[in-house]
């Protein structure tokens, strides 16, 4: 079968569209400082921000996630939802320099507690209940802040109906949810610690983050997120769960979307410095595979690449 017919006929098809570039924004000015865990990205402060929106439009990439990482933590997280926060600060900066980007706000407290945990503590575990309303006005203040998206990623139960309700009551009906719906508490998160600040970390989440052996846990937790109003519902991680991508694409009736974490864009530049594969090779097929398996939309560190390989012909 020669070329021009198998790109005729190609089952599984990727649009830029469909990516979203997450980004890392310190509180403070002129930073521009590489992750060392993740070779190739920086994190970036609200004025050295529209420099790496500028690159990652050029590219063709329409949608970014923004993660704030503050000077200060505390036990109840206040910087998630403070209105001059970092989040909040890098949303203004972002709309004002690059408005033609779709910008979606991370809501958690994991950056922002002085423990590292998604939400308040009470004895050896988190409460759920007393997280959900500063879950929701993290939300509300990313929306007036400037956040197209927002996108609850805290595994706490009843989260998306509280942020819905919030948003609602403030006006913001418009603005939609990207659920983390079925989040694993995976090794693969590794990386993301020191890019987001969270090296502070103790202990596991495996109380609110679902456990890797689980396949019918996560249907579960998609219909639950469903019946309170997420407009989107996010697998993560994505390589080690296309089976779960695929159950949730073949029972859901909205967009599914899957998070290329840390720890697989690490594995990938670690085994490309080492001269092991081809990386780009790699990443177009990986990337293939995370949409074969029914995402529609692919969160990742590769956006840029993967938008430059769809020009070249290479993959898409």
């Amino acid at each position: 079968m020669n070329e021009k017919i198998r790109e005729l006929a190609r089952e599984t098809r990727i649009s830029k569209g469909s990516l979203v570039y997450p980004l890392f924004v310190e509180e403070g000015t002129g930073i521009r400082k590489e992750i060392k865990a993740m070779p190739g990205q920086l994190r970036y402060s609200p004025d050295t921000l529209p420099y790496a929106l500028e690159d990652i439009a050029k590219a063709g990439v329409k949608n970014v996630m923004i993660f704030g990482i503050p000077k200060e933590k505390d036990e109840c997280g206040s910087g998630a939802y403070c209105e001059h926060g970092i989040a909040q600060e890098a949303l203004r900066a972002a709309k004002k320099a690059v408005p033609e980007l779709y910008y979606i706000g991370d809501v958690c407290m994991c950056e922002y507690t002085s423990h590292g945990h998604c939400g308040i503590i009470k004895g050896d575990s988190v409460d759920n209940d007393k997280t959900l309303p500063l879950l929701a006005k993290t939300a509300v203040s990313q929306a007036a802040a400037g956040a197209d998206m927002v996108a609850p990623s805290d595994m706490m139960d009843g989260r998306v109906a509280a942020i819905r309700e919030a948003l609602d009551e403030a006006g913001y009906i418009d603005t939609p949810i990207m659920s983390y719906a079925a989040k694993y508490a995976s090794a693969f998160y590794g990386p993301f610690r020191e890019a987001a600040g969270s090296d502070n970390f103790k202990g596991n989440r495996k109380t609110y983050q679902m456990d890797w052996h689980n396949r019918r846990e996560a249907m579960k937790e998609v219909f639950g997120d469903l019946s309170e109003g997420a407009d989107i519902v996010m697998v993560k991680p994505a390589l080690a769960y296309l089976d779960i991508i695929r159950e949730v694409r073949d029972h859901v009736n909205v967009p599914v979307a899957a998070y290329s974490v840390s720890g697989e864009y690490a594995m990938i530049k670690a085994a490309a410095a080492a001269g092991m594969i081809d990386e780009l090779s790699i990443v177009a097929e990986t990337a293939t595979a995370i949409y074969r398996a029914g995402a529609d939309i692919m969160i990742t560190y590769y956006a840029k690449e993967i938008a430059a390989m769809i020009d070249e012909g290479r993959i898409g």
